[in-house]
């Protein structure tokens, strides 16, 4: 008797890990359908003339430890940050990004300590400690926005001076229409007496227990990027199980209160029907139920609604950094940081990676930096619609503009476009409850992943709602524990 088979929409970290475990917990086939080449979805590394790209920068670390055990099973690293790298495949790494206000550098997170607060200026400062005591005697309750939720953990002067207009640049929208829930996921339990206390005490670097995420200050990476790890996780799978890439799952089709079949097309346009006995889905749900034959057109037109923002990446090969403004610093030549975010209104580019920092083997000359420009736009907006050679010209003048390059040094440049990166948490995201009541109902549908749930997840929370999902299909009972990835304490960042 043939195996029954799980058909896996998406090859990113949910559907991978997803995969992983039904070969491992189950007597189920899996079959993976992957809709580009690479696999890891925003988690996979990209390669330009032998320079890899991580989208959006992706460290390796878990509040969970199944998640850290699972990713060691796969690439395993030194007990020891100091032990013998060459001999591993991961890395370990400090974590350093700083934010750009007003031409200074500022520990991000945010650090409290005689540097920052010499920076601030004595007035600022003042103005940041009075405006969190008046926050913390007069709390906003209920937390209707996002901008409420900054301001009650932080005041509002800190909020306007750190939060406010790069996490307006990320969603296009003021804070004030964006809901408190995005707070709660990725910095639920920061404030700014939790920052201090970090700052007074540091934690055992190589233990994530107890730290808020936001504070963890050592980090592990793939040698080659995060691509790397999903590669790998790939090439186990197909050795048990089986990866089709090039192909699309365009629409899934019902035999009374079960999902029956996924129609595939595959890279030459080809439609064919793939049986199935259970499905997993990372796509986007706007894509799930648009393709999802019969669905109630209340639910068709509350998923039609969701929105995204969608991501560009200019990759801005240099022969130097040109440090100038307040990157220059006792003449250095470059700078440690993995991320710059670049709080300046007068530039559109919301963060700055600095590839050569994650890992040497991302960059293939040694005596080049490597960086990522990275931008937040809507599809069909004015920076998603310039072309490639305008978008990396933006990026070499915003890069310069801010003091960290000068143009004559750009040896070369490529742009990437990652749609759909974010799922927006502005609008009618509140009708996700609709959409989950249907799709609940279908017994062998699951929902899982930041877009096949609508969740700004990490890709650790990614896995654990795969991992959530698969121990519902072995043991039953309520779907809540895959919905409560990422909302609980335990999960927050």
């Amino acid at each position: 008797m043939a195996p029954k088979t799980a058909i896996i929409i998406g090859g990113g970290p949910a559907g991978l890990a997803a995969a992983w475990e039904l070969l491992e917990k189950t007597d189920l086939r899996p079959v993976v359908f992957e809709e580009s080449g690479e696999l890891g979805g925003l988690a996979k590394t990209l390669v330009y003339k032998g320079n890899r790209i991580d989208i959006g920068g992706h460290r390796f670390f878990s509040k969970s430890a199944r998640v850290m055990n699972w990713w060691r099973q796969m690439l395993p690293w030194p007990d020891a940050p100091a032990g013998p790298a060459a001999d591993f495949p991961m890395l370990w790494r400090d974590r350093v990004s700083r934010i750009l206000f007003s031409g200074q550098l500022f520990d991000y997170p945010v650090t409290l300590n005689v540097d920052t607060l010499r920076k601030l200026g004595p007035a600022r400062a003042a103005r940041i400690g009075l405006s969190y005591l008046r926050a913390r005697a007069a709390r906003i309750a209920p937390e209707k926005s996002l901008e409420d939720f900054f301001i009650n953990r932080f005041g509002r002067e800190l909020y306007r001076t750190f939060f406010q207009g790069y996490t307006e640049k990320v969603w296009g929208a003021p804070c004030r229409e964006i809901a408190a829930a995005w707070g709660v996921q990725r910095v639920r339990g920061l404030s700014l007496r939790r920052a201090l206390a970090h700052a007074l005490r540091r934690p055992a670097a190589t233990s994530h227990e107890g730290v808020e995420t936001t504070l963890i200050g050592r980090f592990l990476y793939p040698k080659f990027g995060p691509g790397q790890m999903w590669e790998e996780v790939g090439r186990r799978i197909e050795s048990r199980g089986e990866i089709r890439r090039h192909c699309q799952v365009v629409g899934l089709t019902r035999d009374g209160g079960r999902i029956a079949a996924a129609r595939v097309r595959d890279e030459a346009g080809r439609e064919t029907l793939e049986p199935g006995d259970y499905f997993f889905s990372s796509m986007p749900i706007a894509d799930l139920i648009a393709g999802l034959d019969d669905a109630p057109e209340p639910v068709r037109e509350a998923a039609a609604s969701l929105r995204h923002r969608d991501f560009i990446t200019v990759g801005v090969l240099l022969s130097r950094l040109h440090l100038r403004n307040g990157f220059a610093h006792g003449g250095a030549a470059t700078i440690p940081d993995h991320w710059i975010y670049v709080q300046d209104g007068r530039v559109q580019l919301g963060r700055v990676q600095i590839f050569n920092n994650w890992s040497p083997h991302l960059v293939r000359d040694p005596a080049t930096v490597w960086l990522g420009a990275e931008y937040f736009c809507d599809a069909g907006d004015r920076v998603w619609s310039l072309a490639d050679a305008e978008m990396a010209a933006l990026a070499v003048r915003e890069l310069a503009a801010i003091g960290l390059i000068d143009p004559a040094d750009v040896l070369d440049s490529t742009v990437i476009r990652a749609p759909r990166a974010y799922p927006a948490y502005f609008g009618p995201e509140t009708r996700l409850a609709e959409i989950r009541r249907f799709t609940d109902a279908l017994p062998n549908l699951y929902l899982i992943g930041r877009n096949g749930m609508h969740r700004y997840n990490n890709q650790d929370h990614s896995m654990l709602t795969a991992m959530c999902a698969v121990e519902h299909l072995i043991s039953g009972g309520p779907r809540d524990a895959i919905w409560d990835v990422n909302t609980e304490a335990e999960y927050g960042e």
